[in-house]
């Protein structure tokens, strides 16, 4: 078994091992999450949305909900700073990144890792560029990755502009695919392990990133 073998079964095991004890140890945190979103609206607790993962083959991600229930018949895919559809608990839980929580499930069930290229939409992928597509769609995608650090103010970024949907199509999915297709290349168990830190850093924080390349 040569090194890259044994660094995925060891990336597996880790998010195996990761995933069900975040799972248990958060429970009564999502319960009061669950509790939250319940008395605030009516409406399923958990969302559940068709993403692309590891090979092209399609999963539904799920999150605790923080939208209104038809928030997907309102408008795009994407969401800006002061996006009507989202709830006032759902405001808190994005701040916090609380709504994420149940992608452990994800994780758990071997959909997504921990680490690795947040999944897009299939209509986003569409637009991936062909020499980059190969490389995101080889691996699970990731609860966070490096463009979610580098990019954790993109909500902010969205509302900036006359016409966010466009431009998260033509430059914003650009952008992001080549940087994680850049980190894929030399990614190693301590930089993944580095993500996370970063992660778990940034969230304590809540402060957004002005660091993303915008050449």
């Amino acid at each position: 078994m040569n090194r890259f073998a044994v660094d995925a079964l060891l990336k597996r095991g880790v998010d195996i091992v990761a995933s069900g004890a975040g799972l248990l140890l958060l429970a009564p945190l999502g319960v009061l999450v669950a509790a939250a979103i319940k008395l605030e609206s009516p409406g399923p607790v958990l969302f559940g949305q068709w993403r692309v993962g590891r090979g092209g083959r399609r999963f539904r991600l799920w999150k605790f909900r923080s939208m209104v229930v038809d928030a997907e018949t309102r408008g795009a895919n994407i969401t800006s700073a002061g996006d009507t559809r989202v709830t006032r608990v759902g405001r808190w839980l994005r701040r916090w990144k609380l709504d994420e929580l149940p992608q452990l499930w994800n994780v758990l069930v071997g959909e997504m890792s921990l680490v690795g290229p947040r999944p897009e939409v299939p209509e986003w992928v569409e637009h991936w560029p062909d020499c980059w597509k190969p490389i995101l769609l080889a691996v699970r995608p990731g609860l966070t990755d490096v463009v979610s650090l580098e990019l954790r103010d993109e909500e902010a970024l969205l509302a900036k502009q006359e016409d966010p949907v466009t431009y998260y199509r033509d430059v914003l999915l650009y952008r992001k695919a080549r940087r994680c297709a850049a980190y894929l290349r030399r990614r190693t168990p301590a930089s993944d392990w580095g993500v996370l830190w970063r992660t778990a850093w940034a969230v304590c924080r809540r402060s957004g990133s002005t660091r993303f390349d915008q050449s």
